[in-house]
């Protein structure tokens, strides 16, 4: 509650979304609903202040330029809560700076996830996996995730793991193809399988 308070009084809002927002006149499912593009991570701050924050890789990256060899940290970060996530990088000559920038980019993306029981050895009708196959994609990485029984946990790689456990998802089966040891891309690849289930829905 404190939170909230202090992002109403600091806040001012620059988009008409955000005055909504901030005057209780909008919720989260109508911006989602409508499509609204959010530009301001205090909205993200006002709406879902248990958002959770969890920083997926940081490394050093090199370029060259005219006055010689610069360097800079780039951070991939998730962040999410129960049925909600968001996935960014960002880069900076600091860790710290790397990561915030990050989180920030990151609250911009947020999605609602999809969950459900698409399994047919289960049946449950619950919410602790996906409702049906999903695919998704970065780069060379391509991932497949498929709903699993309740009990089986995240039969997956440790960093799309990461990403579906702050996504409130329990319980999946997956499979990678390409260069997985980019987790980056299998990151943005588990995030985009989880953002294409809307299409898939909207389809059927």
């Amino acid at each position: 509650m404190s939170r909230n308070r202090k992002v109403e009084n600091i806040w001012v809002p620059r988009t008409k979304l955000g005055e909504l927002v901030q005057q209780g006149l909008i919720t989260l499912d109508k911006i989602f609903q409508n499509n609204l593009v959010v530009k301001e991570k205090e909205i993200v701050d006002l709406l879902l202040p248990q958002l959770a924050e969890d920083v997926v890789t940081i490394k050093m990256v090199q370029q060259m330029t005219a006055s010689g060899q610069r360097s800079r940290f780039k951070a991939v970060v998730i962040v999410g809560s129960d049925g909600f996530l968001g996935v960014s990088a960002s880069k900076s000559r600091e860790v710290g700076p790397a990561i915030r920038k990050a989180i920030d980019k990151a609250k911009l993306s947020v999605i609602p996830v999809l969950r459900g029981c698409g399994s047919k050895e289960c049946g449950c009708g619950g919410s602790h996996s996906i409702p049906f196959r999903v695919e998704g994609k970065c780069g060379s990485v391509k991932i497949r995730l498929i709903p699993a029984p309740a009990g089986v946990g995240l039969a997956c790689a440790d960093k799309v793991k990461q990403v579906l456990r702050l996504a409130g998802i329990e319980d999946v089966w997956s499979k990678t193809y390409g260069d997985t040891r980019t987790s980056e891309n299998l990151v943005k690849a588990t995030f985009d399988a989880l953002k294409n289930a809307h299409k898939y829905n909207f389809n059927a």
